[in-house]
């Protein structure tokens, strides 16, 4: 017909996303009807959600001042900083055998992506909890979870970093006579290092946020001051601890992200 746009999609296109769409939506609705998830059960909880926010204000922002709730926002800061310095360190070897064109081998490269699956599928707090019944309460068991836990984030993404360079310069400097060490010094190195250092800081950014998760399983920082203000019911000290914690992050973000505008 004269004057009429041409579809971009074929009918058999049409078709597989109508399809799809189809598919979702029916598994949406009945994932909603198995959990009782409506619409309705969240307007029936809105009168107890608003009466339970009223508790926590004001808040008491003169908590912020007291010397053990300043060290613990500082403990979860030195948490973050050396979990995620020990996991870049230890990510660069996993990273390179878990590179299919670095690691050559395939058994010892499907051995790798087994262990990094693995590392990745625990989540961050169980590993608290089991270092916490191992080492007891405190920081290190919170540093150990966090470490694995960077671990298994960061060889992944920074794997299939390696995975995508460009592999002439490292062809070309292995026809010439450079030994392994040097290619991936010279070669490799080069490439990957403004996304690497883009990641550690991504990484850095997830463990702030996750320090405070862990906290409440005993594994110390400001998550496990959190945690006693709460059930000693002091909502309005837990809630300028939050508010303290958002800020926290917030700073933390901002800096971070001008840090990585300037590398990348």
């Amino acid at each position: 017909m004269p004057g009429k746009t041409p579809s971009i999609y074929t009918a058999k296109t049409k078709s597989r996303l109508l399809l799809i769409f189809g598919v979702v939506l029916a598994l949406y609705l009945f994932s909603t009807y198995q959990t009782n998830s409506t619409p309705a059960e969240l307007v029936i909880g809105l009168p107890n959600l608003f009466a339970l926010l009223a508790k926590f204000f004001p808040p008491n922002f003169e908590v912020l001042t007291a010397s053990s709730v300043v060290a613990a926002f500082s403990e979860t800061i030195q948490m973050a900083i050396i979990a995620t310095t020990v996991a870049a360190i230890l990510c660069v070897p996993l990273s390179l055998l878990g590179a299919q064109n670095i690691t050559t081998n395939k058994y010892l490269y499907g051995f790798m992506r087994f262990f990094l699956n693995v590392l990745r599928t625990i989540p961050d707090i169980v590993l608290a909890l089991i270092f916490v019944g191992i080492f007891g309460l405190g920081v290190f068991p919170g540093i150990l979870a966090l470490i694995i836990f960077s671990l298994g984030i960061l060889a992944k993404l920074i794997s299939e970093t390696i995975e995508s360079v460009d592999m002439n310069p490292l062809e070309a400097m292995q026809a010439s006579g450079a030994g392994t060490i040097q290619t991936i010094y010279y070669g490799l190195v080069p490439q990957v290092l403004p996304q690497f250092s883009s990641l550690v800081l991504y990484v850095f950014e997830i463990n702030i946020r996750a320090s405070v998760v862990l906290g409440l399983v005993g594994a110390g920082g400001i998550g496990l001051v959190l945690d006693q203000q709460i059930r000693l019911y002091n909502l309005e000290n837990a809630m300028a601890i939050i508010i303290g914690i958002f800020v926290l992050v917030v700073i933390i973000e901002f800096i971070s992200n001008k840090i990585r505008e300037a590398i990348v």
